[in-house]
């Protein structure tokens, strides 16, 4: 199991860690939630029943979730308001290059409700119907998110990229 382990690591580590990203907007808190999801996958009887990256995915959405609603990060989000050069001076040099991008930075102001599907849909390439699925909302929800998130973007994005953008 080690080396099977040791290889779904090595394989989807660095994609987890960038969804997490997404969610929490912390390096630090984005590694805890990977290591914990490579902890609860190896604790379970993993049963091949899809993708295990959709998989992995989830599981690092749900734990980024209940991370979001923790009072630890509540904490955090005080600490930044009352000190921020402290916060800004923490980040992560790999992960600030591509919020650096001007795609990456608008993603990331997106409302989470937005941001969630604009990221499964692009970075995890979900379908619409897998997307609700993760998600827990109607088909219709999510393609009124995808929507809403691109009209959102529209100013960040060139005109070339937004005709390809709306025309998936």
């Amino acid at each position: 199991m080690n080396g099977i382990l040791e290889k779904i690591i090595e394989e989807y580590a660095e994609h987890l860690l960038r969804l997490a990203y997404f969610y929490v907007k912390d390096r630090h808190a984005a590694e805890d939630i990977v290591q914990e999801v490579f902890i609860k996958f190896s604790s379970q009887k993993y049963e091949e029943r899809g993708l295990l990256r959709a998989y992995l995915s989830t599981l690092t959405i749900n734990l980024s979730k209940d991370y979001l609603k923790s009072w630890h990060y509540k904490k955090i989000i005080l600490q930044e308001k009352l000190f921020p050069l402290r916060a800004k001076s923490e980040r992560d040099a790999l992960l600030e290059a591509e919020e650096r991008s001007q795609i990456g930075a608008a993603i990331l102001e997106l409302p989470l409700q937005y941001r969630e599907p604009i990221l499964l849909y692009y970075y995890e390439e979900m379908k619409v119907a897998e997307i609700a699925t993760v998600l827990g909302i109607p088909e219709n929800t999510v393609k009124t998110r995808l929507r809403r998130a691109r009209e959102a973007l529209k100013p960040y994005l060139k005109q070339e990229e937004w005709e390809v953008l709306v025309h998936e």
